[in-house]
């Protein structure tokens, strides 16, 4: 009979070969109905009830599984994966991203690390839950949905608006993107694995800006032209850098990291940005949770190249910090300036948790068990995920997805990067130590 060790890198492979691609389009999304098919069939297998659901249209493809546990008083703890992937160019990839190909030590392809390493772990440990007739200390729910990547409209927000049935019960749940190493440099000389466990997330505002004026011929004068209008707005937004505050999730990872590194992160040095960049290809992240962050992404304007347009628009996405909501649209509103309007396209709030409780301490056990040299420490996503939605329900949610890394990947750019992958060593550590956690969860 397999082990979750041998059943994964499997499992994780057959996930990718499923082109799960989300465009943000119902009409050219594709994929999530036959991938959450064909994950109720392996839960099926070894005796599991599962119920499919379809989220605000057909071929929107959920699944959800409980396995009951040991004391049915205490609040179930949900374990979550999305079932799909940003888009992938083929003529990009040293292999196709839908392969799943197994080489040199990893598993390759589109949604290797976003987020179908986990959705394999989740269904290797319960399959072998199941058939070892495991009992775990309380209610487990596995959780597979769609839409993700587009921000969930057509899942988790479906879901829990639409179905919250499904979540009865549940005061707890992980998912991603936390539970990695980081390896640093210690005071001595030598090396300490960090395992980042996600206890916050920034908020994700998408804004359209749009400018209008007069229309007119392009051969002469507007002094008040649209696009000139937009332009300088979304460069001053693109350019400005919003004030830094660190979060208690930030502080209390800087304040590990200096324990271990020795770095000085002093909020009033003149360089912090300077000492967070020692810490490697994390720093992509780490920088971005200092402060609010604004990025130009999406430009809209005219029809014709000697006609002055009437309007033009803009969308930016906006990073927002727990508690500065408020605050970020009235520096924002000074920046662009009366003539031109703004409007959230996407609102998704910021999230955050405490570094404390039974379920952290399970985390930080099952990480030691597999892993002596582990510690466990908090941070903050500068992204965002299914998270948002379950917290409108009360849930308390950690991003834990436990991998131990190779000091010298650079797994930041693998998340939605060319030539995505998941080292299969990565893979077998995490779901032993998942199986430890969800023993004891």
């Amino acid at each position: 009979m397999s082990t979750p060790a041998q059943e994964v890198v499997e499992l994780v492979s057959s996930l990718i070969q499923f082109d799960t691609s989300n465009t943000g389009e119902p009409a050219t999304t594709k994929g999530e109905e036959q991938c959450a098919r064909w994950v109720a069939q392996q839960l099926e297998e070894v005796g599991y009830t599962c119920e499919y659901v379809e989220s605000g249209g057909p071929g929107r493809g959920n699944v959800f599984a409980r396995l009951e546990g040991a004391d049915r008083s205490r609040g179930a703890l949900m374990i979550h994966g999305h079932l799909d992937v940003v888009p992938a160019e083929a003529a990009d990839w040293s292999v196709h991203p839908f392969s799943g190909a197994v080489a040199d030590g990893y598993v390759w392809g589109r949604g290797a690390i976003d987020m179908k390493n986990m959705v394999g772990m989740m269904v290797a440990v319960a399959r072998h839950f199941k058939r070892e007739n495991i009992v775990p200390p309380r209610d487990l729910v596995f959780a597979f949905v769609a839409d993700e990547e587009a921000g969930g409209k057509y899942g988790c927000k479906w879901l829990i608006e639409n179905r919250p049935d499904l979540f009865e019960g549940i005061t707890e749940a992980v998912g991603e993107v936390g539970g990695y190493s980081l390896t640093v440099p210690t005071r001595n000389g030598g090396e300490r694995r960090l395992y980042l466990i996600e206890t916050a997330e920034k908020g994700m505002l998408w804004m359209k800006l749009t400018a209008r004026a007069r229309a007119g011929h392009g051969s002469m004068i507007h002094p008040d032209n649209a696009v000139t209008i937009l332009a300088e707005a979304v460069a001053k937004l693109g350019r400005h850098q919003f004030p830094l505050v660190l979060s208690p999730a930030v502080r209390e990872f800087l304040a590990a990291v200096a324990e271990e590194t020795g770095y000085d992160f002093d909020p009033q040095s003149p360089d912090l940005d300077g000492t967070v960049a020692k810490l490697g290809s994390i720093s992509r992240i780490i920088s971005a949770t200092l402060r609010d962050t604004v990025n130009p992404t999406m430009l809209k304007a005219g029809y014709k190249a000697n006609v002055i347009p009437a309007t033009a628009e803009a969308v930016l996405d906006c990073r927002v910090l727990p508690g500065r909501q408020a605050a970020f649209e009235r520096e924002v509103d000074e920046i662009i300036g009366p003539d031109v309007k703004r409007e959230w396209v996407t609102e998704l709030p910021s999230y955050e948790t405490s570094f404390d409780g039974d379920l952290v301490a399970a985390m930080n056990s099952a990480l030691l068990a597999v892993d002596p040299e582990a510690r466990t420490v908090p941070y903050m996503l500068s992204a965002g995920t299914d998270a948002k939605h379950f917290a409108r329900l009360g849930i308390r949610c950690f991003g834990f997805i436990p991998l131990r890394l190779p000091p010298e990947l650079d797994f930041t750019a693998l998340f939605h990067g060319v030539d995505e992958r998941v080292h299969v060593d990565a893979l077998t550590f995490g779901v032993e130590v998942l199986e430890h956690f969800l023993k004891n969860c």
